[in-house]
């Protein structure tokens, strides 16, 4: 089984020695890297290249700059998806946003992480776990969202919250690590 294979399916792998990873990788970060340097007036353009990364998109996506991922092709955006400045997505496994999800500045949101063993994690083993954003949810400032997340539809998750665990819907979560503090259709 091949180190892609791997990730696909939420075993550990090490994408530091893999040629198509780091090809993936590489390519990917250029594109980012490309994507930062335009002016933020360059509508166009912004959206040509926001689609070259992103593997999926509906619509005319808003990503402010900076903005940085991993691999881009795990990655597909709804409707009307807007993101601020310093947006990051680490997408080793998949990352699917529903339409009209708004997310704020300084976000980070991960499908990686590394195990405890502390041998394994330092010849670069990781792990990916596909997360799932519904649709109409606003995600603050800072947040950061762990691998294997769900947030339902309409759900709102308050700034600088670190969210370990899946957020129903309909609901105000905030904290770290986050938590629902209130149902939003009562």
């Amino acid at each position: 089984m091949t180190e892609k294979e791997k990730a696909e399916k939420g075993l550990l792998y090490n994408p530091n020695r893999n040629k198509e990873l780091i090809a993936e990788i590489l390519r990917c970060k250029q594109l980012c890297f490309e994507y930062n340097q335009l002016p933020f007036n360059a509508e166009e353009e912004r959206t040509v290249m926001i689609k070259k990364i992103i593997g999926k998109t509906k619509g005319n996506p808003i990503i402010v700059s900076p903005f940085y991922c991993d691999y881009g092709s795990n990655i597909e955006l709804g409707e009307n998806f807007f993101a601020n400045h310093n947006l990051v997505l680490l997408d080793g496994a998949k990352i699917t946003f529903g339409n009209n999800v708004f997310i704020g500045p300084n976000c980070c949101i991960s499908t990686a992480g590394h195990p405890i063993d502390k041998d394994k994690r330092n010849e670069g083993f990781e792990f990916a776990y596909p997360i799932s954003i519904g649709n109409n949810v606003w995600i603050g400032a800072n947040v950061c969202v762990l691998p294997g997340i769900i947030i339902g539809d309409s759900s709102v998750i308050g700034a600088g919250s670190v969210v370990t665990k899946d957020i129903p819907s309909d609901v105000i979560a905030v904290g770290n690590p986050c938590r629902v503090i209130r149902n939003l259709n009562l």
